[in-house]
């Protein structure tokens, strides 16, 4: 703790503490230039965010003010410090929360200077994981380039900005792990299961060599699939199923495109909204969209319009909800908000010119009536870019079903659209009333409780009626087992992130259509979850495709 303490030379401590804001300024440059070949321009975006709060008019400049009152440098920047921190914390809104964190790692990047205590004298040895009460955004770049294998940080959550980048740059991460003595652990050796969200501290002999089996094993498992690249997706029974990636950063592309996506299911446009101060322009929103479409082209890339609320919010564009997945969130917000919905769809259509590419899918519709506003919306948005002069044609569009009302109005919405989606994660909550966020309701999540798949079935059918194509997108078309029974029910297409890509491409192209539908047929008659998950495994460990069940994905650090 930093006591008070009163100065006479208010100059020499205000000189002092710009020496140390210099330091920090030039240390968020570095940063961000170190970290130029791993994230795109506007990832980097927070350190410009980190200048901006050092700026004179901001945590500068009212520091300089309390020095003047006597305070010398560390305790003024501790009392403004403090006071950020306090006000931040109080806050309801989850994201706001996290930019306490940035607060204080500024904050003791500033004291460091004024103490004369420099972390870059730190060694980072190799396969280092960075631990810490409170990981920032910037620790990633101290570390030098390669030796960064994991990430643990006590406090924090999915809506910080360390959990944004550390996912662009693929290290395995896990916050929120509070029971971790921290200050403990340094130097000792570690297993970082980043899938599972586990971390074993000094691990026996027998927990070693198990991982070291899991790690040796997806390493040859991705040699193997690395063949798979190059071919289709397609049956012993010559079914074929597109299989297709989700992506919302820069990083996600080169990964898709490793792994043999044939194109995009689902392309998360509030990432980049996610990751800025503001609104970003149509202008910026345009060379985004643009950059996803020419790095896919001639492929597909669904991109789904502005998806806030529930668990993902704006700093800028904060929502204050007793109960926010059931609240102001997806289509709802911009259909409220003409203004934003207008401005990106323009961009997306823009950035399509020339490559014909594009697909818009619409989040969180619950029936006709939003779906024919939101229809008007792009309609209105096409004539103005055309007048402009752009020469573009209007792009499929589809709905988003993962509403229940949705699943029951799905051949009336399927009428009125180009395809239909289904978001399996948001569907199975919604169905189950389970909050999959939530440890004490957790096991409750199911994909494949019967309620599911027979809501699944539902939606094929009647997209099917409707001569309508229908894919899925969320964590159930990544689960190898699962995406058999998808295939069976009919799915047109398949959509996960790019890790699990090839598992799913090996797994279908070990199976026939009529087993699968068989398959599907005798777990329709079970009426538990947990029999259907065993039943399910059962079969397919009698086909010899034991590798590819429930995978394990963990990496020894």
């Amino acid at each position: 703790m930093v006591p008070d303490k009163s100065v006479d030379d208010i100059d020499a401590e205000i000189k002092l503490f710009k020496t140390a804001l210099e330091g920090v300024r030039a240390d968020m440059r570095n940063l961000s230039t170190k970290l130029a070949t791993q994230l795109r321009p506007e990832e980097r975006a927070l350190f410009d965010v980190y200048q901006m709060m050092l700026d004179d008019a901001s945590l500068g400049n009212e520091v300089k003010t309390v020095i003047k009152t006597g305070q010398w440098a560390q305790g003024a920047l501790r009392q403004v410090v403090s006071d950020h921190v306090n006000r931040f914390e109080l806050m309801d809104d989850a994201y706001l929360r996290e930019r306490a964190s940035d607060v204080r790692d500024l904050g003791r990047r500033l004291l460091a200077y004024l103490q004369e205590d420099r972390s870059t004298n730190l060694v980072y040895p190799d396969n280092t994981i960075l631990i810490s009460e409170e990981l920032t955004a910037t620790m990633l770049g101290e570390v030098p380039e390669g030796k960064l294998v994991g990430l643990v940080s006590v406090l924090g959550s999915g809506n910080s900005h360390v959990a944004i980048l550390a996912r662009a740059m693929g290290i395995p991460t896990v916050m929120g792990l509070v029971d971790l003595p921290y200050s403990k652990v340094d130097g000792i050796d570690m297993i970082v299961d980043g899938h599972r969200g586990e971390v074993f501290t000094n691990p026996s002999e027998v927990l070693r060599k198990q991982y070291a089996e899991v790690v040796e094993e997806e390493k040859q498992l991705a040699l193997g699939l690395d063949s798979l690249r190059e071919l289709p997706c397609v049956t012993t029974d010559g079914h074929r199923v597109p299989l297709l990636v989700n992506t919302g950063l820069l990083a996600d592309v080169a990964r898709a495109q490793q792994r043999g996506a044939e194109g995009v299911g689902l392309y998360r446009t509030e990432v980049p909204f996610m990751i800025n101060q503001r609104f970003p322009s149509e202008k910026e929103q345009l060379a985004i969209y643009r950059e996803q479409l020419q790095a896919f082209h001639p492929l597909p890339v669904t991109m789904r319009s502005l998806d806030i609320g529930g668990d993902k919010s704006l700093s800028y564009f904060p929502i204050k909800e007793d109960n926010p997945f059931l609240g102001w969130r997806g289509i709802r917000v911009t259909l409220d908000h003409p203004e934003i919905f207008l401005v990106q769809t323009r961009a997306m259509l823009k950035a399509s010119e020339g490559l014909n590419n594009l697909r818009i899918l619409l989040p969180m519709i619950s029936g006709t009536h939003e779906l024919e506003e939101a229809l008007h919306l792009i309609h209105r948005a096409w004539g103005e870019v055309r007048d402009e002069g752009a020469d573009v044609p209007m792009p499929p569009i589809g709905v988003m079903i993962e509403i229940p009302a949705a699943v029951y109005q799905a051949k009336e919405l399927a009428r009125q659209v180009d395809f239909l989606s289904v978001g399996s994660n948001d569907l199975t909550q919604y169905l189950l009333a389970v909050d999959r966020n939530n440890p004490r309701v957790a096991d409750l999540y199911d994909y494949l409780h019967p309620a599911v798949l027979q809501a699944l079935q539902h939606v094929v059918r009647d997209a099917h009626a409707e001569g309508k194509p229908v894919s899925i997108c969320g964590e159930m078309a990544g689960d190898p087992a699962a995406a058999v029974l998808l295939m069976a029910m009919g799915f047109d297409s398949l959509s996960m992130n790019a890790t699990n890509l090839p598992k799913v491409k090996w797994m279908l192209r070990q199976v026939e259509l009529s087993m699968a539908k068989d398959l599907l047929a005798e777990l329709m008659t079970i009426d538990n979850p947990q029999v259907i998950h065993s039943s399910l495994q059962l079969a397919l460990k009698n086909l010899g495709l034991t590798r590819m069940i429930n995978p394990a994905s963990a990496k020894t650090l």
